[in-house]
């Protein structure tokens, strides 16, 4: 381990801690392999503070190490770089760590060695394509003429015209289970694919597949499925609302489009409603 590491840390006014795993998890009746290295923010009794996990197995083969630090924008790049016996490089993650708003946060980025290139990382690439002729100052904004940003959703303009009888009220908007959820005054959805989810299954299945698995394992369905909307388009106006983060003031109709956080091999994310 790099041990100016807690200094690299300190200089964006942050903490950080080390925290050993096991190779795998069971979460509910699925056993999920942990990455070489993991971030978390968590909180102890000074506040809160970023918690690097590292699997035991490789605890000496991993190698970590700020590639970037910007004390005064409070953000940095983190490198998990892990290798073999000869010192040859098996896997590489990156991490952009910073403050957002009132909090802490981590994200998984694409291989890149700047806290720049890391946000624009972040960008859905609609995003990346409309900001020509922005400067790079004003990019980084949480609201520019292109969108406005909450947390990890973006907001683009959109005209639309919904069908009032299927104007949603206080819905929620999660990336997953663990995320605390964002709430749109107004939401609307068009497209996406019906799926069916349960906790055995939670980025659902299709109905094709949901009859092969049944035909597999009869008792699987008496699993606790729901009926659900996989990938669907959303769109919302009026109050965006998050404990964690200012509220945002739609006036009409926006899309909302997700980040595009890296996350392990062993986690895939969907948006289901």
């Amino acid at each position: 381990m790099n041990p100016n590491l807690k200094e690299q840390f300190r200089k964006i006014g942050a903490r950080v801690k080390f925290v050993f795993v096991d190779t795998e998890e069971r979460i509910g009746f699925t056993r999920v392999n942990h990455p070489p290295a993991s971030l978390d923010v968590v909180e102890d009794k000074e506040g809160e503070i970023f918690q690097i996990n590292i699997r035991k197995d490789v605890s000496k083969t991993l190698d970590i190490s700020v590639l970037e630090v910007l004390p005064k924008d409070k953000h940095l790049v983190l490198l998990a770089r892990q290798t073999d016996e000869e010192g040859k490089a098996i896997s590489k993650d990156h991490f952009l760590c910073g403050h957002d708003e009132r909090h802490l946060f981590v994200a998984g980025v694409d291989k890149v060695s700047t806290v720049a290139a890391a946000k624009a990382s972040l960008k859905p690439a609609e995003i990346l394509s409309l900001e020509t002729g922005i400067t790079n100052e004003k990019r980084n904004r949480r609201k520019t003429k292109v969108f406005k940003r909450q947390g990890e959703w973006f907001f683009i303009p959109a005209a639309l015209v919904a069908n009032p009888a299927l104007i949603l009220n206080d819905e929620p908007m999660r990336r997953n289970k663990r995320s605390k959820a964002h709430i749109a005054e107004f939401a609307y959805r068009t497209g996406g694919e019906n799926v069916r989810v349960c906790s055995q299954y939670p980025n659902g299945l299709t109905q094709k597949e949901y009859k092969t698995l049944i035909a597999e394992n009869p008792n699987a369905k008496y699993f606790n499925w729901r009926d659900m909307k996989r990938n669907a388009s959303l769109y919302v106006k009026g109050k965006i609302r998050h404990a964690d983060h200012a509220t945002v003031h739609l006036d009409t109709w926006h899309r909302v489009l997700m980040n595009t956080e890296r996350f392990p091999e062993s986690i895939t994310v969907v948006f289901l409603d």
